[in-house]
C-alpha cells in the first residue's frame, strides 16, 4: 500500500491545527544557551517557535487540533470511524495517545492507535488514512500529528533545542471520488541503518530511565546534523519524484509545494530539485521551527486557511524523519 494511481477513494475533506500561546523567540534562547538570533536565521531560518505549558500534553493538542479539522470538514466526532495519532511524543507508553484523544473528542465508535515515524507522520498518516477507506475499513478517519518537543530536547544543547516547537495539526480524510481535496498518490520509505544520525538513544526498554540516564541526558534527542542535512535533501527529493510518478503527473504540473519545515535551507534545495519555485512553496518555519509531524500538518491547514493553495490545483506535501523514513503525497485542491 505504497501509492495508488487513477481515481482514489479518499479525500480531504477538512484540516485543522492548534499552536500553544506562548512564543520563544531566539533572543529568549540566547539567555539559555550560547547562541545568536543571527546564527539561528542564518543556519534554520527559524525566529521563533511555539512551546507548551507544563499541564497541556500531546493528547490535550491533538484533541483541539481534531476538533477544528472536525468542524472543518462539518463531521461530528461521534461519525469518525477511525483515529490514527503520529507522535514521538507520547504522553505515557501505555494506553495510546490515540486512546487520549478518542476520549478527549468523545468519539465512541472508533478505533484507535498510534504510530511513529517522526517528521514523516502527516504523509505517512494520510497513506494509513487511505488504506483504511480503500480496504472498507473506514468511512471517516481523523489523522493527528502531535508533537510536544519542548520535552524531549535537551536546553543545554544549542545543536538542537534551537530547531524544535510545539504544536498540532489534523486531517480529517473520508471516502468520495468528488474531485476536491482527493489524495492523488502516495509514496513511503525508509533506511532504519540510518536510525543512529537522529534518535533518542535511551528512555525506552533497550535503555530504561535510571540517574546515569538523567545525568547524561541521553534521554533527550540528539542528532548529526550534517549527516541529517544531507540524508533530507536526499530523500525528500526522492519522495517527491515517487509521489508525482505515481500520481502519472509531471513535476511541472505540481502548482504548490508543501514540505516539512525542518530547515529553510532543506526547504529550498527540494523545492529546486522539484522545479518548482519559492512564490509555489509554503513555508513557515520562521514562526514554528520544526514541529516533527506536526509541522506539515500545520502548514497545509495554514495554506488551505490563508488561501496561498488555490482550489483544483495540485499540491505537493513531502516530509522526511528519524527513522530514517521520508514520504511524500500528492493531493488535488
Amino acid at each position: 500500500m505504497s501509492g495508488t494511481t487513477g481515481v482514489p477513494l479518499a479525500r480531504i475533506t477538512g484540516t485543522g491545527r492548534y499552536l500553544p500561546e506562548q512564543i520563544m523567540s531566539n533572543a529568549d534562547l540566547e539567555k539559555l544557551v550560547e547562541t545568536s538570533d543571527e546564527w539561528i536565521r542564518t543556519r534554520t531560518g527559524i525566529r521563533e517557535r511555539r512551546i507548551a505549558p507544563v499541564g497541556v500534553t500531546a493528547a490535550d493538542m491533538g484533541a483541539e487540533a481534531g476538533r477544528r479539522a472536525l468542524r472543518d470538514a462539518g463531521v461530528d466526532a461521534a461519525d469518525v470511524d477511525m483515529i490514527i495519532v503520529s507522535t514521538a511524543t507520547p504522553d505515557r507508553l501505555l494506553p495510546s495517545t490515540a486512546c487520549d484523544v478518542q476520549a478527549l473528542l468523545g468519539s465512541p465508535r472508533a478505533g484507535a492507535y498510534d504510530f511513529s515515524t517522526a517528521c514523516s507522520g502527516f504523509p505517512y498518516g494520510l497513506s494509513i488514512a487511505q488504506g483504511h477507506i480503500a480496504a472498507g475499513h473506514a468511512e471517516t478517519v481523523l489523522v493527528v500529528c502531535t508533537e510536544k518537543m519542548s520535552s524531549i530536547v535537551d536546553w543545554t544543547d544549542r545543536t538542537t533545542c534551537v530547531l524544535f516547537g510545539d504544536g498540532a495539526g489534523a486531517a480529517v480524510v473520508q471516502r468520495g471520488a468528488e474531485s476536491s481535496g482527493r489524495i492523488l498518490s502516495s509514496f513511503m520509505k525508509s533506511d532504519g541503518t540510518l536510525a543512529e544520525l537522529l534518535y533518542r538513544p535511551a528512555g525506552g526498554v533497550r535503555i530504561p530511565i535510571d540517574s546515569t540516564v538523567l545525568e547524561t541526558r541521553t534521554h533527550t534527542l540528539k542528532m548529526a546534523g550534517p549527516e541529517v542535512f544531507k540524508s533530507a535533501v536526499r530523500s525528500m527529493c526522492e519522495a517527491a519524484e515517487g509521489a508525482i510518478h505515481r500520481a502519472g503527473l509531471k513535476p511541472e504540473q505540481i502548482d504548490y509545494l508543501i514540505p516539512h519545515q525542518a530547515n529553510l535551507r532543506i526547504i529550498e534545495a527540494t523545492a529546486r530539485y522539484a522545479g518548482v519555485p519559492m512564490e509555489k512553496v509554503f513555508v513557515n518555519v520562521d514562526r514554528y521551527g520544526n514541529m516533527s509531524s506536526a509541522s506539515l500538518a500545520v502548514a497545509f491547514d495554514e495554506a488551505r486557511e490563508s488561501g496561498f493553495v488555490t482550489p483544483g490545483s495540485l499540491a505537493l506535501l513531502v516530509a522526511f524523519g528519524a527513522g530514517f523514513t521520508w514520504a511524500a503525497n500528492v493531493v488535488q485542491l
